[in-house]
């Protein structure tokens, strides 16, 4: 089984941006947590980070093709106005979708609260941190032993 882990714009600068919301741990040490997650639980991970929105669209059309189980993403701020990243993620069924936030987006600014690409994913965690991405990866394990 293969999870792919997509990280949206800045992302990349977790531990340097807004550590009252993001925390200190950097993207280095959600990697490599999420790596260590994944030999333990004898399965396969690859992270994708892009500030870039047609990277991310490439990627997760790539995830069709390539044996991907399910992706995890947080798509940062794309999450509250890109109906491309929307239409990419929901192009497909075939796979479970779970999107990602540290901070818990409807307890901040009133333009973080609605999610555009959460519609077109199976599930939404936020505001647990990087453990999100943990309780993501074990969503998506259980889910596909439930289809098997």
């Amino acid at each position: 089984m293969k999870i792919l882990i997509i990280n949206g714009p800045n992302l990349n600068f977790l531990g340097i941006r807004d550590k009252a919301v993001y925390g200190s741990e950097s993207y280095d040490s959600l990697v490599k947590m999420i790596m260590k997650k994944a030999d333990a639980d004898g399965f396969e991970a690859e992270c994708f980070q892009s500030n870039h929105e047609g990277d991310l669209i490439d990627r997760i059309q790539q995830a069709y093709f390539d044996g991907t189980s399910g992706i995890v993403i947080n798509p940062g701020a794309l999450t509250h106005y890109s109906y491309a990243l929307y239409d990419a993620l929901g192009s497909y069924d075939t796979i479970p979708k779970v999107e990602v936030h540290i901070s818990d987006i409807n307890a901040r600014d009133e333009f973080r609260r609605t999610s555009v690409t959460a519609p077109a994913c199976t599930k939404q965690i936020v505001g647990h941190g990087l453990h999100g991405y943990l309780e993501a990866m074990d969503y998506i394990r259980e889910y596909m032993k439930d289809r098997l």
